[in-house]
């Protein structure tokens, strides 16, 4: 997410038809905080009649244009997203209709890592995070290596982590982080591999705009390692 779209969302006045979104649809796919650490079970979540075969989540979804487009193509999967900022979240609200494979926590990421089970989501995506440039706020970045361990630790054995960024610096930044992960590989063997997306998806408003200013994209993808060394 950019820090130009994360001060417009603070600022954003919601409509009465998006607030309403806020106060009855989100109620309906929130994800409570109150499981002990480690603990939670996102499949455990769903409904007996819903049976997901595994869950991924992306972290910081913005206005919601690449999760509600991954919960359509995969209906058997169940997403999870976060985002803190309520004009985001109200965007996606408004395009979830039809969908039951949605559960959503409307707040820091970091909260609801600390609360899931190791080894429960298959996949981690984070479109654009915010990369705060000055040096006084990396503590705010979201692939600082404290996160990345918590990612590493709820990722299943061959899960992956998928981070696009406009800013090299970050992108030089994660590498460095994610190289004291024991358990996550970075999967680059060639420069093409650093420039496409995890598989093929419509661009985000935010990617279109930065593009549009002329900056390269990032494409960073991690495996954690199975049991006997390999990522595959």
């Amino acid at each position: 997410m950019s820090r130009r779209r994360l001060h417009l969302g603070r600022r954003r006045r919601l409509s009465p038809a998006r607030q309403a979104l806020l106060q009855t649809r989100l109620p309906q796919l929130r994800i409570g905080l109150d499981a002990p650490p480690a603990s939670l079970d996102p499949l455990a979540l769903d409904r007996p009649a819903h049976v997901f075969k595994e869950a991924r989540l992306e972290i910081g979804f913005g206005a919601g244009e690449h999760l509600l487009w991954q919960a359509r193509r995969h209906p058997r999967i169940l997403h999870i997203g976060c985002e803190p900022y309520p004009a985001g979240v109200a965007r996606l609200l408004a395009g979830s209709d039809g969908l039951d494979n949605l559960r959503l926590h409307d707040g820091d990421g970091a909260e609801l890592l600390a609360i899931l089970k190791d080894a429960s989501i298959a996949r981690i995506d984070m479109l654009f995070p915010d990369p705060w440039p000055k040096r006084r706020h990396h503590k705010r970045r979201m692939a600082r290596l404290d996160m990345l361990l918590e990612m590493q630790r709820v990722l299943t054995p061959g899960g992956g982590l998928y981070i696009a960024t406009d800013s090299g610096d970050y992108a030089g930044w994660i590498l460095a982080n994610a190289r004291r992960c024991p358990q996550l590989e970075w999967q680059a063997n060639r420069r093409g591999d650093w420039q496409a997306p995890a598989e093929p998806r419509p661009p985000t408003r935010y990617e279109m705009k930065a593009r549009q200013a002329g900056r390269d994209i990032v494409h960073l993808h991690f495996r954690r390692r199975k049991p006997g060394g390999t990522a595959d």
